[in-house]
């Protein structure tokens, strides 16, 4: 797995409203998408305060481990209630390897901007372990490269609970919920900067 990121910052643009900050932190400001005859440059700031005033998500949610589930559904919320969300909906399912088809459902129905995954997958006694989390891993993706609809992977792959409990709200360590649905913010700024710039 990639390194963790830090936290994100919330300095956004000057002049930025403080609900879109969380989202342009995670953008390069200004993001150079400017087109010919097109206004130019388009802050990221700019481009999140777009869609901060109501995506619509679903939160697909892994409820194997309910603890968990609790916490990484929080910090997602958490983050959405700050960008301003006007919908935020839970679909949940048994566990982290049917994700990428709830996903795909929620993706493909037109009725969410952004789809968050939740979950987690701890390491067992056998090789069980690797192949959910390669599935679940690459089932997501895949459905935000189909689709074009951002998918936020908010899935813990962790060695033990306690690993997991520091990585989710509350947690000494990260807020693996929040930072999933930041992500899919900072990709819906980057589609809207985009579009603008056409």
């Amino acid at each position: 797995m990639a390194a963790e990121p830090p936290s994100p910052g919330s300095a956004a643009a000057a002049g930025a409203p403080s609900s879109v900050s969380a989202a342009a932190a995670w953008l390069p400001s200004p993001v150079s998408v400017a087109a010919a005859g097109a206004p130019s440059p388009v802050s990221a700031a700019a481009a999140a305060a777009k869609i901060a005033g109501g995506p619509r998500v679903a939160l697909c949610v892994s409820r194997f481990y309910e603890q968990l589930a609790e916490r990484l559904v929080a910090g997602a919320r958490g983050a959405l209630s700050e960008a301003g969300a006007v919908e935020v909906r839970e679909l949940s399912v048994p566990g982290a390897f049917e994700l990428p088809l709830a996903a795909q459902y929620a993706a493909r129905s037109g009725l969410f901007d952004a789809v968050v995954c939740l979950g987690a997958v701890i390491r067992g006694e056998t090789d069980h372990y690797e192949h959910v989390c390669a599935g679940t891993t690459q089932g997501i993706m895949r459905v935000a490269l189909d689709t074009g609809v951002p998918c936020g992977f908010g899935v813990l792959t962790v060695d033990t609970l306690e690993q997991a409990l520091e990585r989710v709200s509350g947690g000494s360590r990260r807020d693996t919920g929040r930072h999933a649905a930041q992500a899919v913010l900072a990709q819906l700024a980057i589609r809207d900067a985009l579009r603008a710039a056409t």
